[in-house]
């Protein structure tokens, strides 16, 4: 059995893949960067980890196993079971295992696992087709301004004339008086202008409202009576998708159908290939999402998933 494989397949969908008795590999996404040095600009992309506490089994592995291969669960449970018994005995005798597309497994000093993600595979589906590319290094010039000195070559004497002084204070200091009654009549003036105008900008408005909603009501012959409508709006980013439709009237015939059974059916927009997606109904949090899936998988769909997406 191909471990690393069905492990890969799910990291595209899930964040988190629990390998039950082994530990669970994790990813987390990292924004796109740039290398200073280099001038290399890398995609955004999901980083995988690997976290050792993890082993208890959520049932997504063993699931996944049992439909792609067509055998019941708890077959699929104890195939699973049978490799990771071999995968510590590797471990144990210091053989350093290698997991296609994810990363390498070993054992430190202490016993516990380490592990090296490979960075083949970006798990990241937002990031398909997106590869790192380097940019050639910009340089810029820089111009300086010569400035040209001009030498002054006839040079200006200046001769002081004698005034008398007390004349010019008297007419300096009536100039300034002017000048300052000037300017707070006008200022005055401004300000009284201003104030009647939006005085009658707001009558005019206020009238035109007032024919407006006199004409709206003579309009209205025949009311109608108001409606209280009570609506229960899912939530959450956790949906259990039945299935995606090129055709929106088929995506809302398969609710009508899914809302017969007794499920909150209803859709959630095109994803980004304009396929419309159906959902069964939309949870809080993964728990409640996977209890239910393991429900509809067992009862009514066997190819229903789970998808991770936040609304707006």
């Amino acid at each position: 059995m191909q471990l690393e494989t069905y492990i890969s397949d799910l990291l595209y969908r899930y964040d988190c893949v629990t390998v039950p008795g082994f530990g669970a590999f994790l990813t987390h996404r990292e924004s796109a960067k740039m290398h200073s040095s280099t001038h290399t600009f890398y995609p955004p992309k999901k980083v995988v980890s690997f976290n050792e506490q993890l082993q208890n089994n959520d049932g997504l592995l063993a699931n996944y196993i049992a439909e792609v291969e067509k055998i019941p669960y708890a077959t699929a449970t104890i195939n699973i079971s049978s490799k990771v018994k071999a995968l510590k005995s590797y471990l144990v005798e210091g053989e350093t295992i290698e997991f296609t597309n994810i990363g390498e497994l070993a054992l430190n000093t202490d016993g516990k696992i380490l592990f090296n993600p490979s960075n083949h595979i970006n798990y990241l589906t937002d990031a398909f087709g997106l590869s790192h590319f380097t940019s050639l290094d910009i340089t810029r010039e820089v111009y300086k301004e010569t400035i040209t000195a001009v030498e002054e070559k006839t040079p200006i004497a200046f001769t002081p004339e004698k005034r008398n002084t007390t004349n010019w204070l008297k007419y300096a200091a009536t100039a300034v008086i002017l000048l300052g009654l000037s300017g707070f009549v006008g200022a005055s003036y401004y300000k009284t202008t201003i104030e009647n105008h939006n005085q009658l900008a707001q009558e005019s408005a206020n009238n035109q409202l007032e024919a407006k909603v006199q004409q709206a009501t003579f309009i209205i012959s025949n009311p109608l009576p108001a409606a209280t409508l009570s609506v229960n709006k899912q939530s959450g980013n956790y949906h259990i998708v039945a299935g995606a439709y090129r055709v929106e009237a088929n995506s809302n015939k398969k609710i009508k159908q899914l809302r017969a059974k007794g499920y909150k059916a209803r859709t959630i927009g095109a994803n980004r290939y304009g396929l419309h997606e159906v959902v069964y109904a939309s949870f809080d949090n993964r728990e409640d999402a996977q209890r239910e899936l393991f429900k509809i998988r067992n009862s009514h769909n066997s190819d229903a998933w789970l998808l991770i997406k936040a609304l707006d």
